[in-house]
């Protein structure tokens, strides 16, 4: 079987490296805020080009704390995309704002940048681009939008670890970035996991007292906060993995690339598209048909893996019953009917990608 990512293959890695370091950690009992996430901060603050990253318990957790931090509550708007996990939206929600979703580029599945203006009220406080599936959102109209109308801009960076534009990681334009590292993201780790990055060192402090329990010093509490904290096994495993993220990010390139050298070839479909002004890390391999759910059969009849990511736009979904009748996002609609993701990691062997093209090219050319 072929999965959509293979994390055993992953450990085998790096198990020589992470088991010593986790019996140390078993050994020391210092569990919460211990040396491993310090060092982890410092490290991944430094790979991204960012002055601070703060580490928190997940990338929810990550989006929700930027807002809190960045002053957005209620009875304010946020634009963001609808083409996204859930947690993009829930977290605007969790402060009391109300997503204002903008359609999609057909090619990038990343917001449409030159839709934004159009969505902006008097009540706009922000704008949360998401790096979707590891392309990064062409960033500089979009800030200089956000410039001219004051706004927050709050980068999801949760698929977008190591992904480049204009010469600076995605998640060091904004306010503030944000990053998850649940187990199958470019960087992931052995769990739940997230990180805020940021150049503000207000906004900085102002997170690092939200993500524990609203406390500067043990027992005294400023504000209201959250218990939100990255554990040290977790900032083992990442230290770990965040030494090889560029090797991890360039197989994760050429196993894309090789997906789309054959299947580019093939009648009605239409591979993932890179817009040359950033470097795609791709999270996801995500191609367009519209014969989908007959190739995921042959696909799963051959003990292939694939997913749709994601099935539902979120103004379409249950949770946002009524309030969003009448808005029309017909790019979203079309990709999220037509949208197909393949499996897609590091050490994808050519072979593999072979076997898995001959499947569809067998489907698609009868």
């Amino acid at each position: 079987m072929i999965p959509m990512v293979d994390l055993k293959a992953q450990y085998r890695q790096i198990r020589a490296e992470v088991e010593p370091a986790l019996q140390a950690v078993l050994e020391s009992t210092q569990f919460i805020l211990g040396p491993n996430v310090q060092a982890f901060e410092k490290e991944a603050a430094e790979y991204l080009g960012a002055k601070h990253a703060i580490s928190c318990a997940s990338g929810t957790d990550a989006l929700h704390l930027a807002l809190v931090a960045a002053g957005i509550g209620p009875g304010d708007e946020v634009i963001t995309s609808p083409f996204t996990f859930i947690a993009t939206a829930e977290a605007i929600c969790y402060v009391g704002a109300r997503p204002v979703f903008v359609d999609i580029d057909p090619r990038t599945f990343n917001i449409d940048v030159e839709r934004i203006e159009a969505a902006i009220t008097p009540r706009t406080r922000a704008i949360l681009p998401v790096h979707l599936f590891g392309q990064p959102v062409d960033m500089a109209p979009l800030m200089a939008i956000a410039r001219q109308h004051h706004l927050k801009v709050i980068e999801d960076c949760a698929q977008s670890f190591g992904a480049s534009i204009d010469g600076r990681q995605t998640g060091t334009i904004g306010d503030a970035g944000c990053f998850s590292f649940f187990p199958s993201k470019n960087l992931g780790c052995f769990g739940d996991g997230g990180m805020i990055t940021t150049d503000s060192d207000e906004l900085a402090e102002k997170l690092r007292v939200l993500r524990n329990h609203g406390s500067r010093r043990r027992y005294h509490h400023s504000v209201i906060g959250f218990n939100s904290r990255l554990d040290e096994i977790q900032a083992v495993i990442l230290r770990a993995k965040l030494k090889r993220i560029t090797a991890y990010n360039q197989g994760r390139r050429a196993a894309a690339h090789t997906y789309t050298g054959r299947l580019r070839e093939l009648p009605g479909i239409t591979p993932p598209w890179e817009d040359g002004k950033g470097v795609h890390v791709y999270h996801q391999y995500t191609l367009l048909t519209d014969d989908r759910d007959a190739i995921m059969q042959r696909l799963h009849e051959a003990r292939i893996s694939s997913a749709i990511y994601y099935p539902i736009p979120l103004h379409r979904q249950e949770v946002f019953a009524g309030q969003y009748e009448g808005v029309s996002l017909p790019v979203s609609e079309s990709v999220a009917e037509r949208c197909l993701s393949l499996p897609i990691y590091p050490e994808l062997e050519s072979e593999q990608i072979h076997t898995i093209v001959d499947v569809i090219k067998a489907h698609v050319t009868g």
